[in-house]
């Protein structure tokens, strides 16, 4: 029986069996090498071109700067691994690294819910300083996670603009009021929360299913950032951008924290320079340059509807958002959540 990569991965036997087996560069000619050999895996296709503007980035650093000291395998579009297969396959060690979206694991690594937080969101995207390498901020999101051991080498620089409201022609969502009854899209429970006054319909759709979804009424709207938007031409199927701040969420590299400490000094070097350049330009470059240059002028020419939130529903919103951060403390620990709160805040 043929035995793939995926299937070895799959069921754990990667980390022995596939550097024997299926080595990165040939089957019948392996080669002696000094180098660290790690293996990353990135679930984002080259159609986003924004969110893989970092991962690209990182990965061309290391091959450009650090080949001597490591040896990477890398595999996006989910080409190893699904994007659900990415942490379970990290926490077994078949894979040493991986790009993950935060909004995607915060059930699972509850302390990364900070950078989705309702009433919060806002705040980190005006203040990117708050979650840079070394920020307060990101020393206690690592020390929770080193209690899941895991470590996040970097956020990125901070979080990419705020997911927003996006709805179809048929169903306009312009107002807090208009989302009662509709079927939105959603995937991160902080937004799913946070919406639950309004009696919405919450369906957790993968990016990939979501055109279909749209284009055939199976839901009225969804909450994106703008790169699902572009990645997905869903502005294909919509008509209307209602731009409360709902949730956000960035794309951060991981390992597991043994494996990290257990690391040369020399590949750990290589690997925080090429965080730093990921801290450095990932939310620069998708905020500041892609997304006002580029995505949004597609939106205007597509035609959408851009509607701001009055006051009266921002005020609305914000009041919804204290169930949903007692509810988010009381998963991190009390004590835990008021302080990272308070620093996304500036408050701290």
């Amino acid at each position: 029986m043929t035995v793939t990569r995926r299937q070895l991965l799959k069921y754990g036997t990667f980390a022995t069996a596939g550097a024997t087996l299926l080595g990165g560069h040939s089957l019948l000619a392996p080669r002696a090498r000094a180098a660290t050999s790690l293996t990353g895996v990135n679930y984002i296709t080259p159609s986003y071109k924004a969110l893989s503007y970092g991962s690209d980035g990182f990965v061309k650093l290391l091959a450009e700067k650090h080949a001597d000291v490591i040896d990477f395998d890398y595999h996006h579009s989910g080409q190893l691994v699904t994007a659900d297969e990415q942490l379970p396959a990290l926490r077994a060690g078949s894979v040493d690294f991986m790009f993950h979206t935060l909004s995607y694991i915060t059930r699972s690594l509850p302390i990364l819910g900070i950078t989705g937080l309702p009433g919060v969101v806002d705040e980190l995207y005006q203040h990117p300083e708050r979650l840079k390498l070394g920020s307060p901020l990101m020393e206690l999101i690592n020390e929770q996670l080193a209690e899941d051991n895991l470590y996040m080498l970097c956020s990125g620089g901070g979080i990419l603009e705020p997911e927003y409201i996006w709805s179809t022609e048929e169903n306009p969502i312009r107002s807090l009021e208009d989302l009662r009854g509709k079927k939105i899209r959603v995937v991160g429970y902080e937004a799913t929360t946070a919406l639950e006054e309004y009696d919405i319909g919450a369906t957790r759709i993968p990016s990939s299913e979501t055109y279909q979804a749209l284009q055939r009424g199976t839901v009225d709207a969804g909450i994106f950032n703008i790169s699902t938007i572009v990645g997905r031409s869903l502005h294909e199927q919509l008509s209307a951008c209602y731009r409360l701040p709902v949730t956000g969420f960035t794309v951060a590299p991981f390992m597991l924290r043994d494996r990290w400490d257990r690391l040369d000094d020399e590949v750990r070097a290589a690997l925080e320079d090429a965080a730093q350049w990921y801290d450095e330009n990932f939310i620069e470059h998708c905020n500041n340059d892609i997304y006002p240059n580029e995505y949004w002028p597609m939106m205007e020419e597509a035609g959408i509807e851009v509607i701001e939130p009055s006051e009266e529903d921002l005020a609305a919103f914000n009041n919804t958002t204290e169930a949903v951060w007692e509810h988010w403390k009381s998963e991190v620990g009390e004590e835990v959540g008021e302080q990272a709160i308070a620093l996304a805040l500036g408050e701290a």
